[in-house]
C-alpha cells in the first residue's frame, strides 16, 4: 500500500508541476499578446514620427485641433516646450501677443487643453510663468548646445528644424544631425 500512496504521490506532483508550465506558457504568451496589441511605439515605427512624441490615438484630435488653430499665423510648437500653466493662459486669454483672437470654445477647447496638459510639463512654484520660447527652461533644456538667434522668433525654427512647418520636429538641418 506504502507503494501505491508513493506512486500516486509522484504522479500527482507530475501532473501539478505539467498544470504549472501550461499555466505559465498561457500567461506569457497572453501577455507577450497584450503588450503587442496595447504598444503605442509597435504600432508606429519611429522613423514614420515627426512629432516630438508619439501621439496616442485619444489626443490625436486635439493635436489637430491644436495644429489647425495655432499653425494659421505661426509654427505651431510642441507642447512640451513651455509648461503646463502658459497652454493654460493662453487658452483662456482671447489677447494673444497682442492680437485679439476669437477663443477656442468647447469641446475644441477641451480636446486641445488635453493634448496641451499631457503632452508639456509642470512649472515651479519659483518658476515665473514664461511666454515666450526663450524664457522657457524647457526650451533652453532641448537646445542646451544652440547658439540661438537674437531676437528669437517662432519662425527661427526652420533653419534648424526644416520640417517644423509640417510640425516634424525631429528631423534637423544636416549641421545638427550630429551634432549630439
Amino acid at each position: 500500500m506504502s507503494n501505491l500512496v508513493k506512486r500516486k504521490s509522484r504522479q500527482l506532483k507530475r501532473q501539478s508541476f505539467g498544470v504549472l508550465l501550461v499555466l505559465l506558457a498561457w500567461s506569457l504568451v497572453i501577455g507577450w499578446l497584450f503588450a503587442s496589441a496595447t504598444s503605442v511605439y509597435s504600432a508606429t515605427p519611429s522613423a514614420e514620427v515627426g512629432t516630438v512624441d508619439v501621439i496616442p490615438a485619444q489626443y490625436e484630435l486635439g493635436q489637430e485641433l491644436y495644429i489647425e488653430n495655432c499653425a494659421k499665423c505661426h509654427l505651431a510648437i510642441p507642447p512640451a516646450v513651455l509648461p503646463s500653466q502658459t497652454w493654460k493662459n493662453l487658452l483662456e486669454d482671447s489677447q494673444h501677443y497682442g492680437v485679439q483672437l476669437k477663443p477656442l470654445v468647447d469641446p475644441p477647447r477641451i480636446l486641445v487643453w488635453r493634448y496641451l496638459s499631457t503632452f508639456s510639463r509642470l512649472q515651479r512654484e519659483d518658476e515665473e510663468t514664461p511666454y515666450r520660447v526663450n524664457k522657457s527652461r524647457y526650451f533652453k533644456a532641448l537646445h542646451p548646445k544652440v547658439d540661438l538667434p537674437r531676437p528669437l522668433q517662432i519662425n527661427s525654427c526652420v533653419s534648424c528644424h526644416p520640417g517644423a512647418g509640417e510640425y516634424n520636429f525631429r528631423r534637423l538641418a544636416s549641421e545638427w544631425e550630429n551634432s549630439q
